[in-house]
């Protein structure tokens, strides 16, 4: 599932997770994480967590999110190799 982001600050990992670029405020989007690997640098991870499986579903639909996911691909084009893979996770623990 593609998000929007701030530019990637490194410096932020260790302060309270950011609502900023979440979009709307009834999206149901709790959190997103931005991780790079570490055995390979040109990976990137990105994990959304959502209140429920209806609330993100509801937001790969919205209207609302169409122009700036292509904005965003458009600009991630140039740096990508290829187009994201996604993939649908349960959260088995919340620790």
């Amino acid at each position: 599932m593609a998000t929007s982001w701030d530019t990637f600050d490194p410096e932020r990992r260790h302060r309270e997770p950011s609502r900023a670029g979440t979009g709307q405020k009834d999206s149901g989007l709790l959190q997103t994480l931005v991780m790079r690997s570490q055995k390979d640098p040109t990976e990137v991870f990105v994990v959304v967590v959502f209140e429920s499986e209806e609330k993100a579903r509801a937001r790969e639909q919205d209207p609302r999110r169409q122009e700036p996911l292509q904005r965003i691909r458009a600009a991630m084009g140039d740096v990508l190799s290829g187009p994201p893979e996604f993939f649908d996770c349960n959260v088995l623990l919340d620790a």
